[in-house]
C-alpha cells in the first residue's frame, strides 16, 4: 500500500465491515482478457466470501476457467467540500479489497446452509419459504478464499 497511514489494520473493524456491508463487487478476467466487475449480494463467513449467482453467465464461466478474482466493498462516510483550492476537497471512506480464488460450492447441504445465511443477512425478520430443489439447481454459490486482504480508510 502506497500510503501506509491509510491502512486499515484493526481486524474487528475489517470483520464488521465485511459482515455488514450490503453490496460487494466481484471482478474476474473474462475470456478476452478484460477485467469484469459486478455488484453482488454476499456473505462473509468463516473468513471467506460467499456469493449467490445464476449457474450461467460470464462470471461463472470465468470462475470455471480458473480466473483469479478480486472482491471489493466500500463504506462511503462523507464528502468534505473544498475551502479554497479544489485540491482541498476530500472524501472520507473505508474500503476492503480481497484478492483470491473462487470455486463453486457443489455440495447440496453447504449450498443450502450458505443461502440460508444469506437470507438471514438480507431478511433477518424471516417470512420466506425454504429454497426448492428447482431453485437450488438454478443457483450457484461461489466461495472466495482470501489470498490477500487490504483495508484502507480516510477519516481525516
Amino acid at each position: 500500500m502506497r500510503r501506509r497511514e491509510k491502512e486499515l489494520k484493526d481486524p474487528e473493524t475489517i470483520k464488521a465491515l465485511l459482515e455488514q456491508s450490503p453490496v460487494g463487487r466481484i471482478a474476474t478476467v473474462n475470456r478476452r482478457g478484460y477485467p469484469v466487475i459486478k455488484p453482488v449480494n454476499y456473505l462473509y463467513h468463516d473468513g471467506k466470501i460467499y456469493i449467490h449467482s445464476s449457474v450461467k453467465g460470464e462470471k461463472i464461466a470465468d470462475i470455471r476457467r480458473g480466473s483469479p478474482v478480486c472482491f471489493e466493498i466500500d463504506q462511503p462516510i462523507a464528502y468534505v467540500p473544498a475551502d479554497g483550492s479544489a485540491c482541498k476537497a476530500n472524501y472520507h471512506y473505508r474500503s476492503i479489497i480481497i484478492k483470491g480464488k473462487a470455486v463453486l460450492v457443489n455440495d447440496r447441504k453447504r449450498k443450502l446452509e450458505t443461502l440460508g445465511r444469506l437470507m438471514e443477512k438480507y431478511q433477518p425478520e424471516g417470512g420466506y419459504t425454504e429454497i426448492s430443489g428447482e431453485i437450488l439447481r438454478k443457483t450457484a454459490v461461489i466461495e472466495v478464499s482470501v489470498d490477500e486482504l487490504k483495508g484502507k480508510e480516510s477519516l481525516k
